[in-house]
Parts: C-alpha cells; structure tokens; sequence
C-alpha cells in the first residue's frame, strides 16, 4: 500500500479488527511504509529494527496489547510505541512501557501528528525521551480522570515528581530549543478535535 520512499520511516499498525487497521494503514501510506498485523503474535513476526513506530491496539483477545507492548520490550526493539485504544487509561500506565496513549476514534490527523512527534522524539537522550513518555502519560490522565481522583493519587504524585526531576536534567536542552513546543509538539491534541472523537491531551514540559 505505501507510496512513500522505502527508506522512509515504516510505521506498524497492529489491530484485531481488520478494517480499523486498514483504515489507520491508508490514513498513513501517502506519508509513511506502512506495515499491519491483526494480532499480538502477527505484530510480533513483522516487527524488526526498521520499524520506527508501532501503533498497538490494547485489546485484542489471545495477545493482548499490554502483553505484546511487554513482549516488545522484552526482545530488547528500543521501537516508539503509541497505544491507540477504546480502553480508558487508569494509574497502571504510568508504569507500562509505551511512548503516548491515544483514545479511539482517531482521527487522520491526530494519527500522523502521533507518528511525528514519535519519530521527533528519536533524535533526543534517553532522558529526554523519558520526560516525553512522562508526560504524555500525566497528559492522558488529566484529560481523562477527575482532578479530586488525580489529587488522591499517590501514582499521580510520583509522576509528577519525576517530570519536575526529569525537566531539570533536561533543562538546558529545553532552553536552547527556540519553539520547543512548535519543534516538539508532544501529547498535545487541540480542544476542537476532542468534539470529533480525539482526546485532548495539554501537557507541559
């Protein structure tokens, strides 16, 4: 399907239902090489190091999401790994080893804004990226958590805590970058998207 340059960045899009992820794939082909896999264990046999962005639906039935996100991680692929689900996030994302949650429906230009920011983040220190995965997760449960929920949370707190920590380390590159918010643009949907089934996701680093 893919009409971009071979040695373009190659996205693997991993979903149980077959016309979602034939929608996500042709949403994507004009920018990217697309792979698609319609299982945890179909996702793991197309996967290797070329892949530069997987988009993994959490719930599928054998393998679930969270299984081969860890299963991902465990073959030691340092892939970027965006969850793009119709499952509301809780406190157990903080600790799951995935770069940014998307809720479903996603739209076609939250799905590609996803990938770049994604393959944006490549180019930066592990710290850095960490601060990225940090607060794409703050990010997700602001927008859909209760503010009293998040304030009881010991989780919550913690998550915090390591953005504050991870935000200082990083504090010179953030100072150098001109527009780091324009250059970056990490976890961040507009409000108007949210209205068409996107979630908006307004975090700050």
């Amino acid at each position: 399907m893919s009409e971009h340059p071979p040695d373009g960045p190659t996205v693997l899009v991993v979903d149980d239902e077959p016309d979602v992820a034939e929608l996500y794939a042709y949403r994507l082909h004009k920018e990217y090489d697309v792979r698609q896999a319609n299982s945890g264990q179909a996702a793991l046999e197309a996967l290797d190091e070329t892949v530069d962005v997987v988009l993994l639906d959490r719930r599928m039935p054998n393998m679930t999401g969270d299984e081969t996100l860890d299963r991902i991680r465990e073959a030691g692929y340092d892939t970027r790994v965006v969850m793009v689900t119709a499952i509301d996030p809780d406190f157990d994302i903080i600790d799951m080893p995935f770069d940014d949650y998307l809720c479903k429906p996603i739209g076609r230009d939250a799905l590609i804004a996803a990938v770049e920011q994604q393959l944006t983040a490549q180019a930066y220190s592990e710290t850095m990226q960490e601060l990225i995965r940090a607060t794409s997760k703050k990010g997700v449960l602001e927008a859909e958590l209760p503010a009293d929920e998040l304030a009881d949370s010991a989780e919550y707190e913690t998550l915090e805590g390591r953005i504050d920590e991870l935000r200082a380390h990083n504090s010179e590159l953030l100072d150098e970058l001109d527009d780091y918010e324009a250059a970056f643009n990490a976890v961040e949907h507009s409000a108007p998207e949210l209205g068409s089934g996107d979630t908006s996701q307004e975090a700050s680093f």
